[in-house]
């Protein structure tokens, strides 16, 4: 890959940045390094006494990020997924700002040996830490029918889920699916091209990715190991790119969690949330979205939790 592509476009910088509110010895966690850009910046704002955190599951970014902040004093790096910041020593004595930038990044979508692009031909992987757990075509081998279906309906929202679940399981029968093009191309003649300027297999590529790394419940375990690191007043960031994710992150921040209710016995009153939203949500303007079109569906949305 190039050096820009190791780079990453950071999105939505400057409203990360003012949403963590850096302090110059403050303590801060980038929960997905990537390769570094939101972390640069926040870690210029830092002084002496300041403290940066980072973890990745993808063990390309941890290299990244120990090749250029290991000999730096305020800096602490941890591979693991953002859902175990809270088992983290360092997370869990207190931070005053926590950054969460989810989804796949432009290193892992534009490396075809990852497999999570279908513009591109390599092997159906699609595991951002790829030395751990099943592949996208070993899940897809082992899977039946009507799991597959509920993949892509649950995560991708595809309404012919159950179409090319049945196309999936008929092609696997008769020889394993082995590359990314080789389930698109498969995806696309299962249901045509139903949609001006989007790939027939966009959302069964989401669907499966979101599948394989459990992204939305890490999401859940991620934001309340962050809830439970934070100081009183310290700064949650999380920057979706699909609805699904953004749902999770909005319904966290407002205490929207379910409880049980017993028949006949009145519906408890929610307890009020530990995180108070800053401002609404915000999304990329047009300067941005010209020059890194990947930002175009971004969401960040802004916590404090409470004293």
């Amino acid at each position: 890959m190039s050096a820009a592509q190791l780079r990453h476009v950071p999105v939505m910088l400057a409203e990360v940045l003012d949403g963590l509110r850096v302090r110059p010895e403050g303590s801060y966690l980038d929960g997905t390094f990537g390769r570094g850009g939101h972390a640069r910046e926040v870690l210029r704002r830092l002084g002496p006494g300041g403290r940066l955190l980072l973890m990745d599951r993808d063990p390309q970014a941890i290299a990244s990020a120990q090749s250029e902040f290991a000999a730096d004093a305020r800096v602490d790096i941890r591979h693991a997924n953002f859902d175990a910041m809270a088992e983290w020593p360092e997370a869990a004595a207190g931070l005053d700002g926590v950054l969460l930038d989810l989804g796949v990044s432009s290193p892992q979508l534009d490396d075809p040996g990852r497999g999570f692009s279908f513009q591109h031909e390599g092997p159906l992987d699609m595991r951002m830490d790829p030395t751990r757990g099943l592949s996208a075509a070993q899940w897809l081998e082992a899977a039946d029918e009507k799991e597959i279906a509920e993949v892509l309906w649950r995560h991708g929202e595809e309404r012919m889920s159950r179409r090319i679940a049945r196309d999936i399981v008929e092609r696997v029968r008769e020889r394993p699916l082995a590359t990314t093009r080789e389930l698109a191309e498969l995806v696309a003649q299962s249901i045509g091209y139903r949609e001006r300027n989007k790939h027939p297999a966009t959302r069964t590529f989401q669907a499966l990715r979101i599948h394989v790394n459990d992204e939305l419940g890490a999401l859940q375990r991620g934001l309340q190991g962050a809830l439970a690191c934070l100081r009183p007043g310290g700064r949650l960031v999380v920057i979706s790119f699909h609805s699904l994710e953004d749902r999770v992150v909005k319904q966290f921040v407002r205490g929207e969690v379910a409880r049980p209710v017993r028949r006949g016995l009145p519906v408890p009153e929610a307890a009020p949330s530990p995180l108070v939203a800053i401002g609404k949500a915000q999304f990329a303007g047009d300067g941005e979205t010209a020059l890194n079109p990947r930002a175009r569906s971004a969401v960040l949305r802004v916590a404090e939790k409470r004293a």
